[in-house]
């Protein structure tokens, strides 16, 4: 990011991930994030770009946070964005660690900017709305110096997602309203979903977090004392006798930010919107982007008898994947791997990536 684009509000895109439960459409060598999921011809990396640079006014003014293996198709992805504003994780260490390195680096450039946190791996239906929402959420940073997050109104009672209840209001403004955060719970059970909804006070977490740079390094000088000096140590001008960033991440610990500070601060606000926001977790997702009029989902060839509530997805044009008295399922081909799962199954999708890991003879396969 150069010295005429150093902007007061800049987008930072967490790249990081892995992906594991769209495994085997997602793969070590090319998770989610880098994946095309619609018929938009753009990467979930992509669109999320897209919609940040409509933000920030020019890919100049994003950063992304990615790993070592992912930094060449980062940047073949988003060839408009400056080599500079890649920022790459020696080891990876979890979202807390991501954060509060391009904290620090946002905090070099421009002392006073406003950080936006944004997930590499979410779809979002309605630009205009979110972008409403960015623009209120970094109004009330700016303005109160708390920790915004945004809340996503839920519609079902999931059990896959984080939620956040609110509490009194902090900041009125017609439709959109920040309300200081009382508790956040993670991935309930069915029945206490089903109780949150009907108290009307909780949204989904959406990992998506907007704040003034100086107020978050705060927070984790505050809350998370040692990870703060260890990596601000090392991202400091170097002299010989300084730690380096690849010696330091390792020893990083590996924790969320919702664990490391927003639980623990007493500074965190919510903001409850809607804009078409889906996380995209695992393969359901895939009925929820493209369901039509028939009783199942498919991409490519299918030929079903007696099947029905189905997702079927085959990589290539010339596979077919046919189905006999099967309810409720996922069947994927992509390449050398076929995946059959129950729908109710599919958060279990990683046991089996971490199986294909331990194994050398099949880590090809992950």
């Amino acid at each position: 990011m150069n010295a005429d684009a150093q902007p007061l509000f800049v987008p930072v895109i967490l790249a990081g991930g892995s992906g594991e439960r769209f495994w085997p459409l997602s793969r070590k060598h090319r998770p989610k994030q880098f994946l095309t999921l619609d018929d938009s011809g753009r990467s979930l990396l992509q669109a999320t770009a897209d919609r940040l640079t409509a933000l920030a006014g020019h890919a100049a003014r994003i950063m992304v946070v990615t790993g070592r293996d992912h930094r060449a198709q980062v940047l073949e992805q988003l060839p408009d964005m400056p080599v500079e504003n890649l920022l790459v994780e020696p080891t990876p260490r979890d979202t807390a660690a991501a954060i509060l390195f391009a904290a620090l680096k946002v905090a070099q450039l421009n002392p006073q900017a406003v950080m936006g946190v944004f997930p590499a791996d979410h779809r979002i239906t309605d630009a205009p709305a979110f972008e409403r929402v960015v623009r209120r959420a970094e109004q009330v940073a700016r303005e109160t110096d708390q920790l915004v997050t945004i809340g996503i109104e839920p519609t079902f009672p999931a059990t896959g997602y984080g939620y956040i209840e609110r509490g009194e209001l902090l900041s009125a403004d017609d439709e959109l309203a920040a309300y200081r955060v009382t508790r956040f719970t993670e991935k309930p059970d069915s029945e206490t979903a089903r109780a949150f909804l009907s108290t009307g006070l909780y949204s989904w977490n959406s990992g998506m977090f907007i704040w003034n740079v100086q107020a978050i390094l705060s927070a984790f000088e505050q809350h998370q004392p040692a990870l703060y000096a260890q990596l601000s140590e090392a991202m400091a001008r170097h002299t010989p006798l300084q730690p380096r960033l690849p010696d330091v991440f390792p020893q990083l610990p590996k924790i969320s930010i919702d664990y490391a500070i927003l639980e623990k601060a007493d500074n965190v606000v919510v903001i409850p919107a809607e804009f078409g926001w889906d996380d995209l977790g695992d393969w359901n997702a895939m009925e929820r982007l493209l369901k039509g009029e028939g009783d199942n989902v498919s991409v490519g060839r299918h030929i079903g008898i007696d099947t029905g509530g189905a997702i079927l997805y085959t990589t290539s044009g010339d596979d077919l994947i046919a189905t006999i008295g099967l309810e409720d399922v996922v069947v994927v081909r992509a390449g050398d791997v076929t995946l059959v799962v129950r729908k109710d199954r599919t958060q279990d999708i990683k046991q089996v990536v971490q199986q294909l890991k331990s194994h050398p003879e099949l880590e090809r396969f992950a």
